[in-house]
């Protein structure tokens, strides 16, 4: 077993700053778990306080049914990539692979086993009597991962690994991990700031915030469904457009008006100040099939992204407005446009707190 269970863990520096706020969290056996958020939320000191890199100030770590918390890093049988590939440049790939498995005292044949094995599941049997400075960044990178593969370790820690690599070769590593963590089946903690790869890669993700999680689920969980307006905001590209407003009672039903908008919302919707949540995705420039509502925007800004656009508009109020639609639609900055908005992918936030209220299907719109 190495399922990982984090109980009430907190981590506070000189000055109160809190980075870790008792957090609890149990990471499964064999599952890849990533923590995702804004830099400074927490995500990679928790990662080093689970390695043993940083003390834990309050709380329990336990991996594969363990205690840690007074455990030597060496000797909690993790396996820990970073950003920075750390190779030793003066050794061959296949050193950098054997080294650590040297000072453990394995036994040659076994080394020589594992490095081999590492070396055909990473593509780096080429690559083996190779430096460092003769790899691309995509090599060390995957040698950096081998480095981690050949300990068999029950857990691997992976600090925002891919930071470091182009946009083409981060996708290319993104599909490496997954199909090495599918043959595999080790528990993975992942950390990152970048919601595509965490959409992508993990089983689970844990948004944080502020030392404090914010939401855990399946990736399109906390897509479709977020807990407040921060995961709103920050899980997906373009991010949600939230717009602040009020819900009123209108023909007998709750109804929303703000930024010149205005949507009927289902019987559910509490009268009061409210935040409308709704994805650029789910404006387009063809009524859907269900309950909708048409807004009158212009447009500011095109934004080509080969088949598709980003599109900033803006409302009768002066509130931005974000559309992700077909590339193919001829819109012109400056020009006023009518596009829908599909309710069913509605959202509404409390205003202070931020907290999602949990509407049902929407009603047919009563007016706009």
């Amino acid at each position: 077993m190495a399922e990982i269970v984090i109980e009430n863990v907190e981590k506070t520096y000189p000055g109160s700053v809190r980075a870790v706020d008792r957090v609890s969290l149990t990471v499964a056996d064999g599952e890849f778990l990533v923590l995702v958020g804004p830099s400074g939320c927490g995500k990679t000191t928790l990662l080093r306080m689970i390695a043993g890199l940083e003390d834990i100030g309050g709380g329990t770590i336990s991996i594969g049914g363990r205690v840690v918390n007074d455990v030597a890093p060496s000797e909690r049988d993790i396996a820990m990539v970073f950003q920075n590939y750390a190779l030793y440049p003066h050794m061959t790939v296949r050193r950098n692979l054997a080294f650590g498995l040297e000072l453990r005292k394995v036994p040659p044949r076994e080394i020589e086993r594992r490095v081999l094995e590492a070396s055909e599941t990473l593509g780096l049997r080429d690559l083996l009597d190779r430096r460092p400075k003769e790899l691309s960044g995509g090599q060390r990178q995957r040698v950096a991962l081998g480095r981690a593969l050949v300990r068999q370790p029950l857990a691997f820690l992976f600090d925002e690994p891919l930071s470091n690599l182009d946009a083409r070769l981060r996708v290319q590593m993104r599909a490496e991990l997954k199909r090495l963590h599918r043959r595999l089946r080790t528990t993975a903690v992942y950390v990152t700031h970048d919601q595509e790869e965490a959409m992508t890669l993990g089983d689970r993700v844990v948004v944080m915030k502020d030392g404090s999680i914010q939401q855990v689920g399946h990736p399109l969980d906390v897509y479709e469904r977020p807990e407040n307006r921060f995961v709103a905001g920050f899980m997906g590209m373009p991010p949600m457009n939230l717009i602040p407003g009020t819900v009123v009672t209108d023909n007998g039903g709750p109804c929303f008006e703000g930024a010149g908008l205005r949507l009927a919302l289902p019987a559910s919707a509490a009268p009061g100040d409210a935040v409308l949540g709704l994805r650029p995705e789910h404006l387009s420039e063809r009524a859907p099939a269900g309950p909708h509502a048409r807004l009158a925007l212009r447009v500011s800004v095109v934004e080509p992204l080969g088949d598709r656009q980003d599109v900033t508009l803006t409302t009768p109020t002066g509130e931005t407005v974000v559309a992700r639609i077909d590339a193919r639609t001829g819109l012109r900055e400056g020009e006023d446009v009518l596009l829908y908005a599909d309710l069913a992918r509605l959202h509404l936030f409390d205003p202070s707190g931020g907290r999602r209220d949990r509407l049902a299907a929407p009603r047919e719109l009563a007016g706009v």
